[in-house]
């Protein structure tokens, strides 16, 4: 007999939360974690969790084991088109909610529950692969293990790549994210509270890649300027407070997602453009449906069985697929540079923001991915 019911792949958010959410049912996990590299610079990544995703961290006690300045509330966000001046605006007051999102440094979260792991009863976390009823791969969008067991990840790049920063500005975020479909890049601010409470923004613009990389390589005065452009000055000046991070951009899906005895989670199963800030959000909805299932598994069938396991992906597949697709849709919508669709896409902003069923509707499906 096996010392473990659960092995899991991974050292990331992902993969530590399927871990401490499985073990809270009673099942032995070992948690197989690589050390962390040596020689990366700063972790610039911040997400933004909808209401799911903070619910299963506060499930999980981690949530509240965030230091005060890792994790913002966002109460509003402007979205804005190009130049022909498209709007929306969304707030939680109007949606009746506590907020939009929260915004949440990455490196925070990942030591916070790295020390929940490590304190798990029913957790291993070891480098060494260990033997167990089901393997559950969160290694990311990378994964080895993922190729090993046949599924294939149908990946189509988006040519664009996605420039992560810190900033800080004058003027206090309020709670407020700002985007900008500027076409053919897209600009987004999260608020944020490190290194300045109150007045320090995460930064994810999504570029060519030959733009991209050309910018990561600007002196920081010419970048500054640039984003006090793109920005239309809504924030005002904008400072550098942090080293500039590059990646390319995809939209993916792994087929199968399960098989006897494994199940992908995560971006090791799907991957979609960050302009919605859901890739997280969908990896941790994953680790919610494979908890339910578990959870719902009858006395006499096997962890891994694959009955049990087609479960799971049929619980993930149309919200994974839809908000791919509508990610995947408007991309394609506001990257294009054609006149008579900047206009027509612009007109709609407007008339979204307009019509009230529509935009609760479109903030109830972020927020329930």
């Amino acid at each position: 007999m096996s010392a473990f019911d659960v092995r899991v792949l991974g050292s990331g958010i992902v993969s530590r939360c399927v871990a401490l959410v499985l073990a809270q049912q009673g099942l032995r996990v070992t948690l197989q974690a690589k050390p962390p590299a040596q020689g990366l610079g700063p972790d610039v990544r911040a997400y933004a969790l909808n209401p799911a995703s903070v619910g299963l961290l506060q499930r999980l006690k981690v949530w509240d084991a965030l230091p005060l300045d890792a994790r913002t509330t966002v109460l509003d966000m402007d979205v804005h088109g190009d130049a022909l001046g498209g709007h929306i605006a969304f707030s939680a007051w109007d949606h009746a909610t506590e907020a939009l999102a929260w915004i949440v440094d990455a490196a925070a979260l990942e030591t916070v529950l790295d020390t929940a792991a490590g304190f798990a009863a029913s957790v291993t976390v070891q480098p060494e692969p260990a033997a167990a009823a089901l393997t559950v791969v969160a290694e990311g969008k990378a994964s080895a293990e993922r190729a090993a067991l046949g599924a294939q990840m149908q990946r189509h790049p988006y040519g664009h790549w996605a420039l992560a920063a810190r900033l800080v500005s004058e003027q206090p975020h309020c709670g407020t994210a700002r985007q900008w479909f500027r076409s053919p890049d897209i600009l987004a601010l999260l608020p944020f509270d490190r290194p300045e409470p109150q007045q320090s923004w995460g930064l994810v613009w999504s570029q060519p890649e030959a733009q991209a990389k050309e910018m990561l390589a600007w002196p920081v005065e010419q970048f500054e300027a640039a984003l006090l452009e793109a920005s239309q000055g809504a924030v005002g000046p904008l400072r550098l407070a942090s080293e500039r991070a590059l990646w390319p951009l995809a939209i993916a899906q792994a087929e199968p997602v399960v098989g006897p005895g494994w199940a992908l989670v995560g971006d090791a199963a799907h991957l979609v453009h960050p302009l919605a800030g859901q890739g997280l959000n969908l990896g941790l909805a994953d680790v919610l449906a494979l908890d339910e299932v578990m959870k719902q598994r009858e006395a006499w069938r096997e962890l891994g069985d694959p009955a049990l396991l087609a479960r799971y992906a049929r619980k993930r597949r149309l919200g994974t697929l839809a908000m791919a697709g509508g990610t995947d849709a408007l991309w394609h919508l506001f990257a294009s540079e054609a006149p008579g669709l900047r206009e027509l896409r612009n007109h709609g902003m407007s008339l979204v923001d307009h019509v009230a069923p529509l935009k609760r509707w479109l903030m109830g499906r972020a927020m329930s991915v």
